[in-house]
């Protein structure tokens, strides 16, 4: 007897919930590339707030794109699917351009850009930071990278090469989203970044929760051991904010204080300016 059941799951896939995942992912991929072959990508500006009540210490730009309709998509919504692939590194390079621009545009800006440790070898992003590294030292001298902690241990040798080289150029360097993941304290030998951004699981509810705390007062411990200025992430109320100010953080950054914004706010005169 035939049989004449219709193939419901792509090859390689082992349920339609893989199939209905990787189509998604490749609608995903369609329309970050044509956003960026159109040139509709940007980055929206998230203060970071100094815990003393001082100002701004710095912004993050963090990449958006424009889908065919011109609707701004967060980065949260693609770069799951990209992240891995050469768009990825392509969004890298767009984030890194923009973002260079952006400080020459605003001499009292501070600004951090989010990159791949995959990026290191991508020859379009290091041509590019390298031309302003050359011919706007002053410039470059402002920018803060921030490499994620789950991505630092893609090519942790080479990555550390890379930030000592940088560094000894002026370039600052972040670790995002610390916690988010497996930790490998043993890389702190390893790597000297000059900023920790505690992942935002750990700051929520700060305030009322004393596993948070114990784990906030035990991270920020580390950083200070390594000399490292400490960024709370994902701020999102007063309480909280207070208790890890009195705990110690240098910095906060949320919603509490600013949603990204795609435009910069006038930074003439500002706190920043004179506290960077």
């Amino acid at each position: 007897m035939p049989d004449n059941r219709v193939e419901l799951v792509e090859p390689g896939m082992e349920s339609p919930l893989d199939a209905a995942i990787s189509q998604r992912d490749r609608g995903t991929l369609a329309m970050v590339e044509q956003a960026l072959a159109r040139g509709d990508a940007r980055l929206a500006y998230q203060p970071i707030m100094r815990a003393d009540g001082k100002g701004i210490a710095f912004f993050e730009g963090l990449i958006r794109v424009l889908d065919e309709t011109g609707r701004v998509i967060p980065a949260r919504d693609f770069m799951g699917a990209v992240e891995d692939s050469d768009i990825g590194r392509q969004i890298d390079c767009t984030a890194l351009s923009i973002g260079l621009e952006a400080l020459k545009a605003h001499p009292t800006l501070r600004l951090s850009i989010n990159m791949s440790a995959r990026s290191v070898g991508y020859p379009r992003w290091m041509k590019t930071l390298r031309s302003y590294l050359a011919n706007h030292p002053t410039i470059v001298e402002r920018l803060i990278l921030e490499i994620t902690e789950s991505s630092v241990m893609i090519m942790p040798e080479i990555v550390a090469i890379f930030m000592e080289d940088l560094q000894d150029k002026g370039i600052t360097f972040a670790l995002d989203d610390f916690g988010a993941g497996y930790t490998a304290f043993r890389y702190f030998k390893t790597f000297y970044f000059d900023i920790l951004k505690i992942d935002g699981q750990f700051s929520r509810n700060v305030a009322q929760d004393p596993d948070n705390q114990v784990l906030s007062e035990a991270l920020i411990s580390l950083a200070r051991h390594f000399d490292m200025l400490v960024v709370s992430e994902a701020v999102e109320n007063a309480a909280d904010a207070a208790w890890l100010a009195k705990a110690g953080v240098d910095c906060l950054q949320g919603y509490y204080y600013g949603a990204p914004s795609m435009r910069l706010p006038d930074l003439t005169g500002s706190v920043m300016a004179k506290s960077a």
